[in-house]
């Protein structure tokens, strides 16, 4: 992970009700933090800025982008969307074509090749096919020593269990390895167990699992040392190249059910003839939606922004997806997009900025629009178990909805707070620049709710 640069602060204003700034100053000041920061708060019943500080300048929003993506996603594609994976036929040629589908599940899968088995038997070729999308797999700006981690998976129009490999872990007995199985179980990997369960912590070696991700391979290996005492742990790993992981998965899942496949290939040239034969259409757009914002879904977020870019052409790309993005924030939310810029629909990008004013901007408009019950319904509360506010703000629960956003060095909070004296706010806060724990930068972000909440 890399840290982000901190240039001298400077506060460029500063203004609200002068009360609350004197409170939320208080609050910063005392916490010590130095860092760059901007900060809005606006009250929805009447409009008037309760806080802001430095609010117009551009800093990494990280999955606080996903506000923008979510708010798009609504507009263009529509809260009752659903992605399809289809299965076609020609002869004894068969092929998997992908729709874009962020949740697609392994038992779906082999619903699927379920269905198909009950008619073919022989497929000399099953070809998959991925090109309802482009064929990056990784947005600009992603740091190419990501790695094998969940956040980091890389995106294609045929992806499933979110291309990872889920790994359950528990101790073995003393001196032996570790007890690990794996789901999906499958060719497409390979694994190898060199841990050992330990029975103290003197010269302690915590357990890794890592991916030859430098060679784009998908050979797996266990390092390390786990506790007996250890409960059992499920631990997520991204592959490399999805669309071949699908494919493979769906071989297999093939020859469970009784066809035999002969060979695993690229999508064909010409597919005039092919006929559909079997399908599996996703829950709604919202049920995805929920997914992205309150488990902050990266490959969600980037299957959306190409998603609303193939309404436009085939494949979707990043680009057109993005740029129908920034159409959107300018047509609809009227913001000014010459000072924004987004990278990617994740926020995982370096390169993506914005502003609390701009975010504000969103999220003023969401709440007065048709979409506002749908995008609220997507964000979590306060202690919301599997949700990344599951351990914040838990006796405020429903008086705050907000999404957060996380890298190294960046840490925000943006969304709505239901306060008795000033109603529905929409806040954000931006924290970029800091180094080491991000502990006390939560606090800070806490405290400030509480006072709009209890004010």
């Amino acid at each position: 992970m890399y840290i982000s640069c901190t240039p001298p602060r400077t506060l460029l204003y500063l203004e609200g009700n002068p009360k609350l700034k004197n409170k939320i100053n208080d609050i910063i000041e005392y916490s010590g933090i130095d860092l760059n920061m901007g900060i809005k708060i606006v009250s929805l019943r009447d409009n008037k800025t309760l806080y802001a500080y430095n609010s117009q300048k551009l800093l990494m929003p990280a999955s606080t982008n996903k506000l923008y993506t979510c708010a798009a996603a609504l507009h263009y594609l529509g809260n009752d969307y659903t992605f399809k994976t289809s299965v076609l036929k020609n002869n004894n040629n068969l092929i998997l074509k992908g729709g874009g589908d962020p949740d697609l599940k392994i038992d779906e899968l082999d619903s699927l090749a379920k269905i198909v088995s009950k008619s073919v038997k022989k497929v000399d070729t099953l070809y998959v096919d991925d090109t309802f999308l482009d064929s990056l797999n990784y947005g600009e700006g992603w740091m190419w020593d990501e790695g094998p981690w969940w956040y980091a998976a890389p995106v294609s129009a045929l992806s499933v269990n979110d291309n990872c490999v889920d790994f359950y872990i528990e101790p073995g007995s003393i001196g032996r390895s570790a007890k690990i199985d794996h789901f999906p179980e499958t060719s497409y990997i390979t694994f190898e167990n060199n841990s050992i369960t330990v029975d103290e912590t003197l010269d302690f070696k915590k357990i890794k699992i890592d991916r030859d991700w430098v060679s784009n391979r998908n050979n797996f290996s266990v390092t390390g040392e786990i506790l007996n005492t250890t409960k059992k742990d499920t631990i997520f790993r991204n592959i490399y190249d999805p669309t071949l992981f699908t494919g493979t998965i769906f071989k297999e899942l093939l020859k469970k059910h009784g066809t035999k496949v002969k060979l695993l290939s690229l999508k064909p040239q010409d597919l005039s003839d092919y006929k559909e034969i079997a399908n599996h259409k996703s829950d709604s757009l919202i049920v995805s939606a929920k997914n992205l914002m309150r488990l902050s879904d990266n490959l969600t977020a980037e299957l959306f922004v190409k998603s609303i870019g193939a309404l436009d052409s085939l494949p979707g790309t990043w680009e057109t997806g993005l740029n129908s993005v920034k159409s959107f924030l300018a047509g609809q939310v009227k913001m000014d997009t010459s000072q924004i810029r987004l990278a990617d629909g994740s926020g995982v990008s370096r390169y993506t900025l914005t502003s609390s004013d701009q975010l504000i901007s969103l999220l003023t408009w969401i709440y007065n629009s048709k979409h506002k019950d749908d995008f609220i319904s997507t964000l979590p509360g306060g202690g919301w178990p599997n949700s990344t506010l599951e351990k914040r703000l838990i006796n405020e629960g429903g008086k705050v909805r907000a999404k957060t956003g996380g890298l190294s060095g960046v840490r925000n909070l943006a969304g709505y707070i239901e306060s008795q004296k000033y109603g529905t706010v929409a806040f954000s806060i931006l924290m970029n620049g800091y180094i080491g724990s991000s502990s006390k930068h939560r606090y800070v972000q806490n405290q400030i709710i509480k006072i709009i909440i209890y004010d």
